[in-house]
C-alpha cells in the first residue's frame, strides 16, 4: 500500500489510520503497521469511527472514552489528537460534540472532529453550537474538514490550502479528495502544526 501511494502521488508524510476494525468498512491499525510507518517518517493520525450516531452527550462522552481505552492498549502517547470520525450520513447535534470534547479534556488525549464542514451541514451547524460560549472547544479541538471537495490529486498539484471550517476553529487538515481508483486512498493537506499532535 505504502509503495503504491509512492509511486502513484508522491511520499506521504501522514497517513490516516482507524482504531480498531469497522466490520464492512475499515480495518483497524497494527503494531506492525505502525512500526513500518513510523520507521519510514509517517506521521499517524489517529481515527475513531466504531459509532454511527453522533447525537447525545452521553454517547460522545462513550465514544469518547472507548476510543482512549483503545488508544491506551495501543501505547499510543499522551498529547495525540484522536478523531472522531462523523460521516454525512451520520445524525449529529452538539451534545455530542460537546461530550467528545469533555471526555478528551479529561483523558491525555486531544479532541478532534472530522467531517464536511460545510456551512450548510448539519456537522457545521452542531459544532458551531457546541462552541458558542465555549471558546475553549473552539480552541482546542482540532477540525479535519472535507470541505470543499476538489478531487483527487498527486502531491505535485495538490491545490492551494483552503480548507472550509467554522470561523476561528483549530483547522488541522483538509481532505480535499477521496476514492481515488489509485491504491483507495483519500488525498489530504495539513496545517504544519499539526505534527505535534500525531502519533
Amino acid at each position: 500500500m505504502l509503495s503504491c501511494v509512492r509511486d502513484n502521488f508522491g511520499t506521504p508524510e501522514i497517513w490516516g489510520r482507524y482504531l480498531g476494525e469497522k466490520e464492512g468498512v475499515s480495518a483497524g491499525i497494527t503494531p506492525e503497521e505502525v512500526e513500518l510507518l513510523q520507521s519510514n517518517d509517517i506521521k499517524i493520525l489517529v481515527i475513531w469511527n466504531q459509532f454511527n450516531d453522533a447525537t447525545g452527550l452521553e454517547n460522545g462522552q462513550n465514544e469518547a472514552n472507548a476510543a482512549i481505552q483503545f488508544a491506551q492498549e495501543l501505547g499510543i502517547p499522551k498529547g495525540v489528537a484522536i478523531f472522531a470520525d462523523i460521516e454525512p450520513s451520520y445524525p449529529v447535534d452538539s451534545a455530542f460534540i460537546e461530550g467528545w470534547y469533555q471526555a478528551m479534556l479529561e483523558s491525555p488525549y486531544r479532541p478532534g472532529i472530522y467531517g464536511i464542514f460545510d456551512p450548510e451541514r448539519a456537522l457545521a451547524r452542531a459544532f458551531e453550537q457546541a462552541s458558542n460560549g465555549n471558546s475553549a472547544l473552539l480552541e482546542s479541538t482540532y477540525v479535519w474538514t472535507a470541505a470543499p471537495s476538489v478531487g483527487i490529486t498527486t502531491e505535485e498539484r495538490a491545490p492551494e490550502y483552503k480548507p472550509q471550517a467554522p470561523e476561528y476553529a483549530l483547522i488541522a487538515g483538509w481532505q480535499y479528495g477521496i476514492d481515488a481508483k489509485s491504491c483507495n486512498i483519500d488525498t489530504n493537506l495539513f496545517n504544519g502544526e499539526i505534527v505535534n499532535v500525531l502519533w
